[in-house]
């Protein structure tokens, strides 16, 4: 049995508690309780969550575990010293140390992510770069795995980690009927950008909502304004005011992102050649599509391949 200690403190972000479903549904899909999972407190009893519901946890010891778990809180405040000595001491009891959201400022507090690959909630990354610079931010991502050191994205970016930190574990299948049986989608890639193109476009009529929609379905084809146009049922002029009006951007700029999203994806999950990726997502060569990745995550595509490569050895 693989004993997994999760860390709660006052304030903790009661959304983590999400993922200690990964492993509970794990048991069941399995048929034995292979994970036994604790909630660990400095002090023990009673220990008040971001909500205001109490959880009883027990207090630090020399239990041994296999995996330690730290969540996020909804303020960033410096750690009890305790706190800081027990992740201190935890690489060498144990197999895998991991945090969620703001968690790894704790981890960047006990020095645990000094020289490592990192990420955090998209909201704080710059401020964990900030006070932590030994730390190697990475703050598009959705989950990284450095050695024994796991960090993960916000909120809902903890249950792609623990999904795979179960795939290691048990495998894929495993992992994977976890995943249905939670309704998520399995899994994320760790590499997966934190945002979507589309979300953040946030289109309020049906119109633009049919060209936009037009658009990543015709990726490879040129889109031009005309074409938004009509499958806006407007006329360019139209389309380009109500579109700025919407989104707040142009649609030159956001059919890069959509392209860029859709490239990077390629890129990551795929061993196509850098032209045929750039020719299915409508950059028609590889040096604009090298130019909208720079612009986009200040790397080039090669870089973003390697990393998903690096990723997924570790995994």
């Amino acid at each position: 049995m693989q004993r997994i200690g999760f860390i709660v403190f006052p304030g903790y972000q009661v959304m983590s508690f999400a993922v200690i479903s990964v492993f509970e549904f794990a048991n069941f899909e399995i048929g034995k309780p292979h994970y036994e999972v604790r909630l660990l407190s400095e002090t023990g009893g009673p220990t008040q969550t971001s909500i205001g519901i109490d959880v009883a946890t027990h207090p630090f010891d020399d239990t041994a575990f296999d995996t330690l778990l730290v969540g996020g809180g909804t303020e960033i405040e410096p750690s009890t010293p305790g706190l800081i000595e027990f992740l201190r001491e935890a690489p060498e009891r144990c197999r895998r140390v991991a945090a969620t959201c703001t968690g790894a400022f704790v981890l960047a507090e006990a020095g645990l992510l000094d020289g490592r690959r990192v990420t955090t909630h998209w909201f704080h990354a710059r401020t964990l770069q900030a006070l932590y610079p030994k730390a190697k931010l990475e703050e598009d991502r959705i989950f990284i795995n450095d050695g024994p050191i796991w960090t993960s994205a916000g909120m809902t970016a903890g249950i792609d980690l623990a999904l795979a930190l179960v795939e290691q574990d048990l495998g894929a299948e495993v992992a994977r009927a976890v995943a249905k049986k939670l309704v998520v989608y399995h899994r994320r890639a760790g590499g997966q950008s934190q945002f979507s193109a589309l979300l953040e476009l946030e289109p309020k009529s049906d119109r633009i909502q049919s060209a936009l929609a037009y658009a990543r379905s015709n990726l490879h084809a040129p889109l031009t304004v005309a074409r938004l146009a009509d499958a806006a049922r407007l006329s360019p002029r139209q389309f380009s005011r109500a579109f700025h009006a919407e989104t707040g951007q142009s649609p030159a700029k956001a059919i890069e992102n959509l392209r860029v999203e859709a490239a990077r994806l390629m890129m990551e999950q795929g061993r196509h050649p850098i032209e045929t990726v750039a020719r299915q997502t409508g950059f028609t060569d590889r040096d604009r599509m090298r130019r909208a990745f720079l612009r986009a995550f200040g790397q080039p595509p090669q870089a973003i391949r390697r990393n998903a490569r690096i990723d997924a050895m570790a995994g």
